[in-house]
C-alpha cells in the first residue's frame, strides 16, 4: 500500500484493509515492537482480525467468494481463507480484546503468523510491492483509504 492504493480489484478499499492485517498479523518483530510494547498508531490483534473479517465477513465464508473484486484469484483466496481459519481459532480460544501477549504466547500463534506471512507475501507481491516494508500505521491505511 505504497503512495496510491492498487485499484485493479473493484473493492480495493476491502483489500487494503485485509493486506494491512495480514501483514500486521505476519510479522512477530512488529507484534514485539508495536503490540507487546503498546506503540501507539497500530492498534491491536483485535484491530488486525476486526480489518481482516469485518467488512469482508470472512469468519463467515471463504475468500473465494471475493475472488476477481478483493482477491485477483483462487490462489490469493485459498492463502487469505488459510490465515483466517489459524487466526480466528486462536482469538476463539484466547477471547477477543485479550491482551497481545495472550495471543502471541497461544501455542498456535507461530503457525497462524506463518500463514498470515504467505498471504501477506503473495498479496503484496501481486499488488507490485515490497512484502519487506515493515506494516505502515492506521493513521497511513486510512489516508490510503481516502485516496481517489
Amino acid at each position: 500500500m505504497g503512495d496510491m492504493p492498487v485499484k485493479d480489484v473493484p473493492w480495493w478499499r476491502w483489500r487494503c484493509n485485509v493486506r494491512s492485517a495480514l501483514h500486521m498479523l505476519s510479522d512477530p518483530v512488529f507484534q514485539r515492537e508495536c503490540w507487546l510494547a503498546g506503540r501507539p498508531g497500530y492498534g491491536d490483534v483485535t484491530d488486525a482480525v476486526y480489518r481482516l473479517v469485518e467488512d469482508t465477513w470472512l469468519d463467515s465464508w471463504s475468500a473465494e467468494k471475493y475472488v476477481g473484486t478483493i482477491f485477483r484469484d483462487v490462489r490469493e483466496a485459498t492463502a487469505v481463507d488459510a490465515a483466517v481459519l489459524r487466526v480466528l481459532r486462536i482469538v476463539h480460544q484466547v477471547g477477543a480484546d485479550a491482551p497481545a501477549a495472550s495471543y502471541l504466547e497461544h501455542p498456535g500463534w507461530p503457525e497462524a503468523t506463518l500463514a498470515a506471512r504467505e498471504a501477506h507475501v503473495l498479496l503484496t507481491a501481486n499488488d507490485g510491492e515490497d512484502p519487506e516494508e515493515p506494516p505502515k500505521s492506521l493513521d497511513v491505511l486510512a489516508i490510503t483509504l481516502r485516496a481517489v
